[in-house]
């Protein structure tokens, strides 16, 4: 398994590089893309936001293991994060769940679930993860307060102005969320690559990979 130690310990900065090419095509095809389609703006903001929290300023693998994970309930059902497991549900999230909207942008739920796991991480950075550490900045919180804010914001705004969204869309959206959600961060992160003994653990202490 030695040939995926470049993807477990560098997936979060080609994600960077990633993201500089969906912003130059966005750039430059701003005009002859829909608004919805625009949605391409989430999928640079989850690229970012993995960067924030695994590369600069990065720290999250440790408040995960050593915060997040340390009390009764979560210790029950979840296992520490380790590289491999954080790099196969981060990029099936970010290339998956966040991209397909941009290919079906007319597929309102899945736009929206996009949307309401955005509105679901500010919570998770921006009040229980501030909390938890007693600070005003925890990894992810930036990107999660100054960018999916206010892009979901605009998306809500925009498809309840013009009808898109109906009670089936919502519940659809959410509906699609846990189950996705579920897949990528308990079957995938969890119960495929989470293990006791890792091959490639981080280091508990920093969070920075060995």
């Amino acid at each position: 398994m030695t040939s995926l130690k470049p993807l477990t310990r560098h997936w979060h900065d080609v994600g960077v590089v990633s993201a500089a090419v969906a912003g130059t095509y966005l750039a430059v095809a701003w005009n002859d893309i829909g608004f919805l389609q625009r949605l391409l703006l989430n999928f640079i903001m989850v690229l970012l936001h993995q960067f924030e929290e695994y590369s600069w300023p990065g720290g999250f693998p440790a408040m995960a293991n050593l915060v997040l994970m340390t009390g009764k309930f979560t210790s029950r059902f979840f296992m520490p994060l380790n590289q491999l497991s954080s790099a196969a549900a981060n990029l099936t999230f970010a290339y998956v769940f966040y991209l397909l909207p941009v290919f079906f942008p007319h597929t309102i739920w899945l736009g929206l679930a996009t949307v309401i796991q955005g509105f679901l991480q500010v919570l998770a950075h921006g009040i229980l993860g501030n909390y938890l550490i007693r600070s005003l900045y925890n990894p992810g919180v930036v990107t999660a307060v100054f960018g999916w804010l206010p892009l979901g914001a605009v998306y809500i705004y925009y498809i309840q102005k013009n009808g898109l969204a109906s009670g089936w869309e919502w519940l659809a959206a959410v509906g699609y969320m846990i189950v996705a959600l579920a897949l990528i961060f308990y079957v995938i992160e969890q119960r495929i690559f989470g293990g006791e003994n890792p091959p490639y653990p981080f280091d508990q202490g920093s969070g920075v990979v060995d």
